[in-house]
């Protein structure tokens, strides 16, 4: 039995998150941190474990296009059909926002959004019930990690729990693109 599939790792990461906590978890291409992006105190331990100003917003990502009804419901069908055809995938979205607070969005009328094309990220967020915050683990400005070693050696003992779990073949972080623009911004 590998590491990844051992049974009761994927529902103590989802206790871990409905009480406020922080996971790292295996995402396409780095390791990543997740919380409940509705709890203000746990957004706020993400970004001090990061270094990274809270203005410069968190992405969201859940395990289905389906949970994110509200912000497609906002676009033209035709953007919300192109959306929904690059999920599930290494791309996430900027989208006019409808409910998430301004610790996620850094104050803005947007927020980023994705449906992440690795399947434990999918299923820690389908688990969870609703989006949870994606962020890469890592200090601002330095290299996010790219191994659960390279977790534990970058932020010790800041997170709650990693999930175990092996990134996809992607070589870095997602592409982020401006639905309403159409301009890609990483």
């Amino acid at each position: 039995m590998s590491a990844d599939d051992r049974s009761d790792d994927l529902p103590r990461a989802v206790g871990i998150l409905h009480g406020g906590g922080v996971v790292a978890h295996a995402t396409e291409g780095v390791w990543g941190l997740a919380c409940d992006p509705f709890d203000a105190a746990a957004v706020d331990r993400v970004l001090a474990i990061k270094g990274r100003d809270a203005e410069k917003g968190l992405i969201v990502a859940a395990g289905r296009a389906e949970a994110f009804a509200n912000e497609l419901e906002g676009l033209d069908d035709e953007m919300a059909a192109r959306i929904r055809a690059s999920w599930p995938g290494a791309v996430t979205w900027v989208v006019p926002n409808r409910r998430f607070p301004h610790w996620i969005t850094g104050d803005r009328d947007t927020v980023a959004i994705r449906v992440p094309g690795h399947q434990q990220a999918r299923s820690l967020a389908d688990a969870f019930g609703r989006a949870i915050v994606s962020t890469s683990a890592n200090r601002s400005g330095v290299e996010p990690a790219r191994t659960a070693e390279a977790v534990v050696d970058a932020l010790g003992e800041a997170v709650d729990f990693i999930l175990p779990g092996e990134i996809g073949s992607n070589t870095g972080p997602s592409r982020i693109i401006d639905a309403l623009s159409g301009r890609t911004l990483r």
